[in-house]
């Protein structure tokens, strides 16, 4: 089993600065991609950003220049960094990953985290 666990949320004002963090824990022989999703009431859950194992990187455009992803892979971590923040940055921002749990065979599960509140206030 893995877990996700999120830190870094909380309210900021417009043009402000959040990082955050996930840190994935369990046992797993590797993590290949990790990102960052998004969820307001009502709406679907978004891509904000994502990194491979390799360190290829999609944003998506609402947050390109804005935010950076970047991993640490000895610490299991991954990061979102998240400048010139806006109101409509407002949402839960969840941490995701595709784990493969065994060195074979060759398959990946994706886990979760349990989210972490962003609020950008105006």
């Amino acid at each position: 089993q893995v877990q996700l666990v999120e830190s870094g949320g909380g309210l900021v004002q417009a043009g402000g600065s959040l990082r955050l963090s996930c840190v994935a824990s369990g046992s797993f022989f590797r993590l290949n991609t990790m990102g960052w999703y998004r969820q307001t009431p009502g709406k679907q859950r978004e891509l904000v950003a994502r990194i491979t194992s390799g360190g290829s990187i999609n944003y998506a455009d609402s947050v390109k220049g804005r935010f950076t992803i970047s991993r640490d892979n000895a610490k299991n971590t991954v990061y979102l960094q998240m400048n010139s923040l806006k109101p409509e940055d407002t949402c839960v921002y969840y941490c995701n990953a595709d784990v493969q749990p065994y060195v074979s065979p060759v398959y990946a599960q994706t886990y979760w985290g349990q989210g972490t509140q962003v609020t950008v206030s105006a």
